[in-house]
């Protein structure tokens, strides 16, 4: 069992994962231990704060030992293979979690390792990031029905709220300029689930009615040289407080972090009272637990949360 992307979870399993995290919010004593003697490998060939932070918290709040590996040290694809490299540390482990720039190299290491493997980030999803969305988004409105405004780039943050909101039946608009939307496969399969996923040109018509508006960085890592080019064609899309009155009137505001003011988001919605960003960030420590503790079947000893 490991955890690629959102497509690994059914509805149920998503479900429990959210509902789980808010256990564990609610009460930090629950399933304090339970993953004592367990080695959870962390790895990351990108730069990181709130995950690193937040997986390596959780793993120690469990009980569990977390163990950071550096790609520069690991060296994977330059002195070895990843299926080599995750082979070798499935002989150490019992969860790998991995931060990369090719999610190729999941997919391949997985494939050759016995041992879960989870999604910290690649170029295609970030799944821990839409479980700790989803359990934010429920502590404000139900997700069935609700309207998800996504303004941005098409990207892995994108394609992983896209699929797990559809999933759980919300709806969701992503808003983005001509050629800048999500990956065409992972649209049909996002369409093919509960809720219903809308692509719209314009901020304003995306925007207007939304109950969760969420933007993210018009420039990942890896695109620093589009930056210039990226500001000039995301700059409508800016969540300011002039867009961001045509949403609901109890609208919440997401963002995953991190922000670069003044550019996809105003310095004053990042500090608005109804944005949830800093609640959003807490919750990627209280998902990644839950995610632990499901990924090593340890729910029938937890109880489930």
């Amino acid at each position: 069992m490991s955890l690629l992307g959102i497509a690994d979870l059914d509805r149920v399993g998503l479900e429990t994962l959210v509902e789980s995290a808010t256990a564990m919010k609610t009460d930090p004593s629950r399933n304090a231990g339970i993953l004592a003697g367990r080695s959870i490998g962390l790895f990351f060939a990108k730069q990181s704060l709130r995950t690193w932070v937040s997986c390596d918290v959780a793993a120690i709040q469990l009980g569990a030992h977390p163990l950071a590996i550096r790609d520069d040290t690991a060296g994977m694809g330059t002195r070895e293979s990843a299926a080599d490299v995750g082979r070798v540390l499935a002989r150490y482990l019992d969860l790998l979690a991995m931060r990369v720039h090719d999610h190729s190299d999941l997919v391949e290491i997985d494939k050759w390792t016995e041992i879960p493997v989870v999604n910290l980030l690649s170029n295609l999803e970030h799944p821990c990031q839409a479980v700790a969305d989803l359990q934010t988004i429920a502590e404000h409105r139900p997700l069935p029905g609700a309207r998800i405004t996504y303004l941005g780039d098409g990207n892995n943050v994108c394609h992983s709220l896209m699929l797990a909101g559809a999933t759980l039946g919300a709806d969701i608009v992503v808003g983005c300029p001509p050629g800048y939307e999500p990956d065409d496969e992972l649209m049909t399969m996002a369409r093919s689930r509960e809720g219903t996923v809308t692509i719209v040109h314009d901020p304003e018509e995306a925007t207007r009615g939304a109950e969760v508006v969420y933007t993210d960085v018009w420039a990942s890592m890896g695109q620093e040289s589009e930056t210039e080019l990226r500001r000039r064609h995301f700059a409508p899309f800016q969540v300011n407080e002039k867009l961001f009155a045509l949403a609901d009137p109890e609208a919440i505001f997401m963002h995953c972090l991190p922000a670069h003011r003044g550019e996809e988001v105003s310095n004053v919605m990042m500090d608005h009272p109804r944005s949830v960003v800093f609640d959003q960030a807490e919750n990627r420590l209280h998902a990644f637990k839950a995610i632990l503790v499901d990924q090593l079947d340890m729910r029938d000893n937890a109880g489930r949360c």
